[in-house]
């Protein structure tokens, strides 16, 4: 097995990315395939809103969705897909060196910070998985299975490829 530091940092965010897209989509599915509680949609819709509003931010441009909105089920399968392609475009464009890049950007309560591009691609990815953890109480909670979206189990069935392979 090799050691992560050997390689490349985009290499290594881009296959979490991928994860994310397929956990996401698994959750949409689990949630689709059933009567799904209130609060585990509005949790999905914010989690997809969010991805969008901070690549809307990486890439200095407005806000395209709000923070919250109020999607159903098959709204939130299509906007997650098209943020993930979209996020795979842009990950797909950046080079190392983009990564300690600064972005200035207004947050919702009007505060201005600056971040690195890393640094917000990794909140985004945190950040999704906080939310799917909400989720999968919220379904639970419901007297539901949830999706099963852990990292490794990812892993193992091929759904995703790991990193720590050479290439």
């Amino acid at each position: 097995m090799s050691d992560p530091r050997d390689l490349p940092r985009l290499r290594y965010l881009r296959q979490p990315f991928a994860y994310d897209a397929w956990a996401n989509q698994e959750v949409l599915d689990r949630l689709d395939s059933a009567a799904p509680p209130e609060r585990a949609v509005t949790l999905a819709a914010h989690t997809i809103a969010a991805e969008s509003l901070w690549l809307d931010r990486l890439l200095g441009r407005p806000q395209r969705m709000p923070v919250w909105p109020p999607l159903t089920l098959d709204q939130c399968r299509s906007a997650a897909a098209q943020v993930a392609n979209e996020l795979r475009a842009f990950l797909g464009g950046l080079d190392e060196s983009a990564l300690a890049e600064r972005r200035t950007y207004v947050n919702t309560k009007g505060e201005t910070h600056t971040s690195t591009v890393g640094d917000v691609l990794l909140h985004l990815l945190l950040h999704s998985a906080y939310h799917r953890g909400q989720i999968a109480t919220a379904v639970r909670n419901a007297g539901a299975e949830p999706a099963y979206t852990d990292y490794i189990h990812a892993i193992r069935q091929g759904f995703v490829a790991t990193p720590f392979e050479r290439a």
